[in-house]
This record gives structure tokens, C-alpha cells and sequence, in this order.
């Protein structure tokens, strides 16, 4: 896919830059402060992956997705997950039409931005559904396949407080999401500019930054942008140092993890770092890239033991020891 505004990749990645600023600053017109998680969300969907978004009620989750979507000129629909929800209310059914004829019916799946509300709450079946969509970008009902539309990106919320009556995803589900972005309360002066925001009859016209054609080919061009093998290394490194009772295992990891990250995570350090490089205006990621998508990429790949959980280490002081 090529975009005829951009003679070179050169020239294609100081657009993707541009349109990264460019997004922030009209998201920002809504949303005070979360700039690291704003960040956080445009990387993954830059890099064709799914987020998570954990944090207490209250947070303006729904509205930063849905003002994202409305920036990025897509199509976006929420679905609240319940323990009654079944698999066919997300991905749609076969309904008799008037000619005596099944049709499909689309669930709400399709579409370019599924927000799925507090996900944990419902029944593993119905989360499976919902996994199943994000991996093959399709869904099945009764053998016949019905491809979603691109682009198409999941971001799931959870809730980390309420674990009464909910079905925690398993790992290797949560191992589907890109990122585990990790939404904390506002500061003082945040949480003044929102009160002043919210009880004043202000209305927000946001401008379509970017549309969905120019985010699948910023997304084939993160792919392209080349990365330096000592950098390549250093990512598979970090994910392998995660795995306790292997050789490159820390002495931290054997002691406080019981289940490290795989392969996967190394896949979303390359392409997050890429991505991460290319919003800062530079045309290859560097270790310091990696970094600074390191704790996204892998704090829900990595299992605490309870030895970690008496004495209080996070999964955050884990990786920071990783680098």
C-alpha cells in the first residue's frame, strides 16, 4: 500500500510524527493530562496491536476511546461485559430473514475500534469470542467467516479493585494484548482542570486527524523501519531474562517470577520500539526505545510467585531490573 503524500519512507515517517502531534494535541482538547497512556494507545494502534487498560472506575476510560476514535475518523462502538453476555451478542448471529432465507446479523465486533468494557466480568467462553476476533481479525458463525474491518483494534478494561464474581483472563490470553496500560488517578491541579471542564456546558469540536487508510499504511510502514541488531538483541534479551531457571535468568527472576514472557513480547518490544522511534522523529529505535515500552510490553506476561506478593515486589520493579 502506498500513499502518494509521502515520496519516500523518509519523508513517511516524519508524517507519521506529525500526525502523532497532531492527535495528542486535538485529544488533549478533551482529555486532561494521560499523556503517557494517550502515547501508550496511538503506539499500539500504529503497530497493529490491541491494549489493555486497567484502572479504577472513574478514569475516563470510555471517553479517551471514544474521543480517540473520533480523532482518528473511525467507527467505534463499546461493549459492556456482563456475566449473562453470550458469544453471538459480540460477534453476531444467523437471523430468518423475510424471504425464508438466514442472513447474518452483525454483532458489534464489527467495527474499527471495539472498546470491551470491564472484560473480566464475563464468562471465559464469551472472553474467548472476543480473543478469538482479536487474533484472526475474523469471526465464524455456523463455518462461514466474516473477515472485520481494517483497521481494527481491540482496548479492553478492567478493573484491578472488584475481583468479586469476575473470570480474570488467563495468561495466555492477556498474552494477546500488545500492551497492559495501567491508568492512575490525576494529579491535584488535573483533577481541578477536569471538575472546571466537565460541569460547564462546553461542547468540543474535534477534527478526523488521521483516517483509517493512513493508519493501515503507517502501519506497514512501522514494519519497514529498519532496527540495528545490537537493539533486536537487547529486546530478545530483556524477554528472555524473564524466564526463570534458564541461563540468562537474573537472580531476581528465579527468585520472585514463576512464569516468564514469551516470544511474543519480543515481537511487540521490536515493533513498539519502532513505532516509539518514529512519533520522536527518528528513522530507527535505539535501546532507550526499548525501554520505554518495556513495562507495557511485558508486566502482564510475567507471573509473580508468592514470595514477590509477601514482600511487595511489582512486576515494574522486576523489568526495571531487567535493563
Amino acid at each position: 500500500m502506498q500513499d502518494t503524500a509521502y515520496k519516500t519512507d523518509v519523508e513517511a515517517v516524519d508524517g507519521l510524527a506529525k500526525s502523532y502531534r497532531d492527535l495528542s494535541q486535538e485529544i488533549g482538547k478533551v482529555i486532561v493530562g494521560q499523556e503517557e497512556v494517550v502515547k501508550a494507545v496511538i503506539i499500539s494502534m500504529f503497530s497493529k496491536g490491541h491494549s489493555l487498560l486497567v484502572g479504577v472506575p472513574g478514569l475516563a476510560k470510555t471517553l479517551l476511546v471514544s474521543t480517540i476514535a473520533e480523532v482518528l475518523d473511525l467507527e467505534f462502538k463499546r461493549i459492556q461485559f456482563t456475566p449473562d453476555l453470550m458469544p453471538s451478542d459480540i460477534t453476531g448471529s444467523e437471523i430468518l430473514g423475510e424471504n425464508r432465507q438466514f442472513k447474518f446479523n452483525k454483532g458489534p465486533i464489527f467495527s474499527n475500534i471495539v472498546l470491551a468494557d470491564e472484560i473480566n466480568r464475563t464468562p471465559p467462553k464469551t472472553q474467548a469470542a472476543l480473543l478469538e476476533a482479536m487474533q484472526e481479525r475474523s469471526v465464524t458463525v455456523n463455518g462461514e467467516r466474516h473477515i472485520l474491518p481494517a483497521p481494527f483494534f481491540v482496548l479492553a478494561t478492567q478493573n484491578p479493585i472488584e475481583q468479586e464474581g469476575t473470570y480474570p483472563l488467563p495468561e495466555a490470553q492477556l498474552d494477546r494484548f500488545m500492551f497492559n496500560i495501567s491508568l492512575d488517578y490525576p494529579s491535584y491541579e488535573e483533577e481541578i482542570a477536569v471538575v472546571k471542564a466537565t460541569t460547564k456546558n462546553t461542547k468540543y469540536d474535534l477534527k478526523h486527524i488521521v483516517t483509517g487508510q493512513q493508519i493501515l499504511y503507517f502501519q506497514e510502514l512501522i514494519r519497514k523501519i529498519p532496527i540495528a541488531d545490537n537493539v533486536l538483541e537487547y529486546a530478545v534479551s530483556l524477554t528472555t531474562k524473564t524466564r526463570p531457571n534458564t541461563p540468562r535468568a537474573t537472580s531476581e527472576v528465579n527468585n520472585y517470577i514463576s512464569w516468564g514472557a514469551g516470544p511474543r513480547a519480543s515481537q511487540y518490544l521490536v515493533l513498539g520500539a519502532k513505532c516509539h522511534a518514529a512519533i520522536n522523529g527518528k528513522y530507527s529505535p535505539d535501546i532507550e526505545d526499548v525501554q520505554a515500552i518495556a513495562k507495557l510490553v511485558l508486566r502482564h506476561r510475567i507471573v509473580r510467585n508468592y514470595k514477590a506478593e509477601a514482600e511487595g515486589i511489582t512486576e515494574e520493579n522486576i523489568i526495571e531490573g531487567l535493563f
